[in-house]
């Protein structure tokens, strides 16, 4: 009896913290419940990586950390398009195309937040009523923040969640407010592309950027009075495609039509993407992505940590007010009293 006193005394002497006891415990619990596929670990997660709280941060740190050899498995499909162009009517019927071919769907649906509230609509849930309740589709809504592209990296952290809780193909709509493509574009395997015809959305569509980055093009709602100008606008594209070199393996970005209202060519485009897929892994180009993915965010990261820092500083605080004052009254310039700041930090 006594030696079993001792020992418990000594274990609790080299125990950890009660706080990081209690991390430990919590990131079981949801790591298994994720691997599991449980539904409310995976939400309870996802929040919990959302937080800004510093206990939250290191906890969501450790759940990552634990769930990263089981992800990296799920094809990866960013949908990006402006308000109105029929993105959730959209990913509801590619989702409940993919779920009758047994794939298992997580949608993450970025809504705007309020500059003023900081509340978001969340209105994904209202927009696809069949997919939520498809039990083989997880759909996310979650607020942008203050993120103007409304995507990040708790993005992708979440996604590596649903990854861990068994779906296999993860379909990210984005806000569709520009920063919002590069984002995704950066953590995602298919950048899909909707427009509209009409109203010289056609000829404002056609940015090289965005279509530099689009794996494929759907002129969508083409029915009913306006499939004559959405195949002008699919021509049109076509075209304009033609000035863009190759992407990775030779590939060529189709231009598609299609009418979510009507769920016709959706068949189409889901036949894209695996073709995109099947070329990608077979030439190399699809782990060489990946890679290429994850550099680009570690060096995000660092800049966003490092921003971070930087104003968070003290005497970094104290000193840029007075730089201010002196660039006011035309005593300094701008990039003297940045490199003053900066000598801040490099003294350190």
């Amino acid at each position: 009896m006594k030696n079993e006193a001792q020992k418990e005394e000594s274990v609790s002497k080299e125990s950890p913290s009660p706080t990081f006891e209690r991390i430990n415990r919590q990131t079981e619990t949801y790591m298994q419940g994720i691997l599991q596929g449980n539904i409310p670990d995976l939400s309870r997660a996802i929040t919990l990586i959302e937080s800004s709280h510093p206990k939250h941060k290191e906890q969501a740190r450790a759940l990552i950390h634990a769930l990263l050899p089981y992800s990296g498995k799920s094809i990866r499909i960013g949908i990006t398009g402006v308000p109105g162009v029929g993105k959730s009517t959209f990913i509801e019927r590619l989702g409940t195309l993919l779920t009758g071919k047994s794939h298992k769907v997580a949608v993450l649906a970025v809504d705007p937040s309020s500059s003023i509230s900081k509340g978001s609509i969340l209105g994904d849930k209202t927009r696809m009523p069949g997919l939520i309740r498809n039990p083989s589709v997880y759909v996310r809504p979650s607020p942008s923040g203050d993120n103007p592209g409304g995507v990040n990296r708790k993005t992708r952290e979440t996604i590596i969640l649903c990854e861990a809780a068994g779906y296999d193909v993860i379909l990210i709509e984005t806000v569709g407010v520009g920063q919002s493509e590069t984002a995704v574009h950066a953590m995602t395997d298919f950048f899909l592309l909707l427009k509209l015809a009409g109203a010289g959305d056609e000829l404002q569509g056609i940015k090289r950027g965005i279509v530099e980055m689009a794996d494929a093009i759907v002129i969508n709602k083409a029915d009913g009075d306006n499939l004559q100008a959405a195949r002008l606008a699919r021509s049109i594209f076509q075209q304009a495609l033609h000035v863009f070199p190759l992407k990775s393996a030779g590939w060529s970005p189709p231009v598609l039509t299609a009418s979510a209202m009507h769920n016709e060519g959706i068949e189409e485009v889901w036949q894209v993407i695996t073709d995109f897929v099947q070329k990608m892994k077979q030439s190399g180009e699809w782990d060489k992505k990946r890679m290429e993915q994850d550099t680009y965010w570690l060096h995000e990261n660092l800049r966003s940590m490092l921003w971070n820092r930087f104003y968070s500083h003290p005497e970094v605080k104290k000193e840029l007010e007075k730089q201010l004052e002196l660039i006011k009254n035309k005593k300094i310039t701008p990039y003297d009293a940045a490199d003053k700041l900066i000598g801040i930090i490099s003294e350190k």
